[in-house]
């Protein structure tokens, strides 16, 4: 696998679609960070860690359903390995003007659009969710 973490966001977005109560990925701290920010902002209900069936640390994630329909629409992948994006504080995008967040990697962490305007820090944009 290339890119875990476009990996990690498609088994979301799966599991989203398809209504399954929960979805279970490797476990890395990048992913782990997404999650946080994810539940943090109330997109997922929960996440956990497990292990699989050959030992292997796995990240256990809680999809969260309102009236039957997934709060997480939709997740998409923009800094990919072949092509970084970065983008300082004054030049983050929106997404659906301020109803999604952007997940950015900074020096102070990943962080979502609004704390890096917030604290004055840009950095690498790793995903949108909406």
């Amino acid at each position: 696998m290339h890119d875990p973490i476009s990996d990690f966001l498609t088994r979301l977005r799966n599991a989203s679609r398809a209504r399954l109560a929960e979805c279970s990925a490797p476990h890395s701290k990048l992913k782990e960070s997404i999650a946080s920010i994810l539940k943090g902002d109330g997109y997922i209900a929960d996440y956990t860690q497990g292990t699989d069936s050959r030992g292997h640390k796995t990240l256990v994630v809680k999809m969260k359903y309102v009236d039957g329909q997934p709060v997480l629409t939709d997740l998409q992948r923009v800094s990919k390995p072949g092509r970084r994006l970065y983008y300082r504080y004054t030049e983050i995008p929106r997404v659906l003007n301020g109803l999604g967040i952007s997940i950015l990697s900074t020096s102070q962490g990943l962080m979502k659009d609004q704390d890096c305007r917030r604290n004055k820090a840009g950095g690498e944009l790793v995903c949108k969710v909406w």
